[in-house]
Parts: C-alpha cells; sequence; structure tokens
C-alpha cells in the first residue's frame, strides 16, 4: 500500500540519479515493499542513500513529519515520489491491479500439471508422451484443483452458488464438490477404484459444465470463476467450462477404452 504520489511529471532517465529511501525494518518485521523499492532504484541505475526505521517510534515520527501513512517512501532530487507502487508508475512501469481478471493462475497450473505429467510418463514409461501422460495430466489437474478450493472451502461454496445448478438447490454441494474432485482426481492417478471414481468425475463433470454453459452462454453473465478458489480473478467461462469437460472426457475415457 502507498499514499498518493507528490509529483505530476513523469521521469525517464535515471542515469546518475540518487534516490533516498525510507523504510521500515523492526525486529519482527521487515517491509518487503521497501526491499522492493530498494532493488528496483539500484536496478534503474540510482545510487540509494537507505534510512531504516528501526522503531516504532522512528516510523510513527517519520510518518508524522511527513504527514504519510504508509512505508516505504521515496525521495529523488528532494521530492517525494511515494512508496513503491507510485515508484514504479514514476520510472513508466505497469502497477497490477489486484481486481483485474487475469488467466495467469490457470495457466500455471495446466502448465505445471503437463510437465508433472510428462515427467512421471517419462520416470515410467521411458517416453514423455504417452497415453497414460494425457491420462495424468487430467487427474493431476484435478487434483490440484481441488486442492486450491480447499484452501478456502467457504469462499469456493460462496462463488460456486452464484452458477452452479444443484448447489442452488442443494447448498452443501458446494462444500462437497472439491472432496469429490480431490477424490477423483488421486483416484485416476493411482488408477484404483475406477468404479468410484468414473461416476464421481461423470457426475460432478456434468452438472458443472451444464452450469457454467447456462450462466455464460444463455444468460449472459458475467461472474467470476470459483475454479481456482475462492480468491480467484479468473472470469468464469472457457477455462472453468474446460475443467468440468476434461472430467466428463476422462470418465468416459476410462469408462470405455481398454484397458481401464
Amino acid at each position: 500500500m502507498t499514499d498518493a504520489p507528490a509529483y505530476s511529471s513523469p521521469f525517464t532517465s535515471s542515469t546518475s540519479k540518487a534516490a533516498v529511501l525510507y523504510r521500515m525494518v523492526l525486529k519482527d518485521h521487515i517491509c518487503p515493499y521497501g526491499l522492493k523499492a530498494r532493488d528496483l532504484l539500484k536496478r534503474k541505475g540510482f545510487s540509494v542513500d537507505d534510512h531504516l526505521l528501526t522503531t516504532r517510534a522512528e516510523v510513527d515520527a517519520f510518518k508524522a513529519k511527513y504527514d504519510v501513512q504508509t512505508t516505504p517512501q521515496i525521495f529523488i532530487e528532494g521530492t517525494r515520489i511515494g512508496g513503491h507502487d507510485d515508484l514504479r508508475r514514476f520510472l513508466g512501469l505497469n502497477v497490477p491491479d489486484p481486481k483485474a481478471t487475469t488467466y495467469q493462475p490457470v495457466i500455471a497450473l495446466f502448465a505445471i500439471t503437463a510437465l508433472m505429467a510428462a515427467a512421471t510418463s517419462y520416470a515410467v514409461y521411458g517416453s514423455p508422451v504417452t497415453i497414460r501422460a494425457v491420462e495424468w495430466f487430467i487427474a493431476f489437474s484435478m487434483s490440484i484443483l481441488a486442492m486450491l478450493k480447499l484452501q478456502n472451502v467457504d469462499k469456493f461454496s460462496t462463488m460456486f452458488l452464484n452458477y452452479d445448478l444443484l448447489a442452488r438447490r442443494w447448498v452443501p454441494y458446494g462444500r462437497i464438490y472439491p472432496f469429490a474432485e480431490g477424490l477423483a482426481g488421486v483416484l485416476m492417478i493411482s488408477g484404483a477404484l475406477n468404479w468410484l471414481s468414473i461416476p464421481v468425475a461423470l457426475f460432478i463433470g456434468t452438472i458443472g459444465a451444464v452450469s457454467v454453459f447456462k450462466a455464460v452462454y444463455i444468460d449472459k453473465r458475467e461472474l467470476k470463476c470459483a475454479c481456482v478458489g475462492g480468491d480467484s480473478n479468473v472470469p468464469l467461462g472457457f477455462v472453468s467450462l474446460t475443467e468440468n469437460l476434461m472430467m466428463v472426457s476422462m470418465a468416459l475415457w476410462m469408462l470405455l477404452a481398454p484397458g481401464h
């Protein structure tokens, strides 16, 4: 968090520039944004006069003197720039909006599960590209998606109620769903108890796919997806529909394919 910046013009060249940084370094807390500000200034070619506020009294006195609410605070050529985010704006850098929609969590998740599946396939079969690798990719994805939901089941179930058709009729289903998804995923990884994992995945995947399709493509509602947990800013739509269709496809594949 930062205070409003005390500057009006952009800064483009940092060569041979000096900056003064005030940051909190207490025994029980070192301000991470102070460290990030110092690192950013140095990477941009500034010499940094680093002032440490080592007691709560020093922090309070500094805030009172400059009439600010937060630290760190950066000064360049006698002008107060503000905190870490204000420094990024001053240097023409992007400041991420924590409320903005993003697909980054989903991209990271599927990239890691794909690599995990390829690595497991290589360890077992000597090749990263096998049918089993595809099965593991889906099963790993289901398991990790369930884990993310289970970090805060209450938040997940609250978001889930916005669009899931069964959860709206029977509220406890919102809390059961991540446990069912995780159980099906783990069983599919092992290949055990197919008589249980297949119907569970088929049931929750089908209801989920229908619910998402209705909410997004028929009712045209703009909602956040609960697929990666209750704190996500992933928009409901293609990602959640894909998650559910993967579960349905995996269940049908295991039901119909030889060897399952």
